[in-house]
């Protein structure tokens, strides 16, 4: 009978970050007394639910609505 195999060492394995909600003060902006949104809302869901701003594209997270940038 032969000898098992030495155990391989274990890596140090990076686990992958969480997902990254928004903060409220940047989804929010105060405008001269008046609260303005500064992201854009999606149209299915509702203004309750804000897009997320990609570099050719805003996609809602919810619903999955995409709406592609012009070049």
């Amino acid at each position: 009978m032969a000898a098992p195999a030495p155990a391989a060492k274990k890596k140090d394995v990076k686990k992958a970050a969480g997902p990254k909600s928004i903060s409220k003060r940047n989804a929010y902006k105060i405008d001269g007394g008046k609260v303005v949104r500064t992201k854009q809302a999606c149209p299915k869901c509702g203004p309750g639910i804000f897009m997320a701003t990609h570099k050719d594209r805003v996609s809602c997270g919810k619903c999955g609505y995409t709406e592609f940038k012009k070049s």
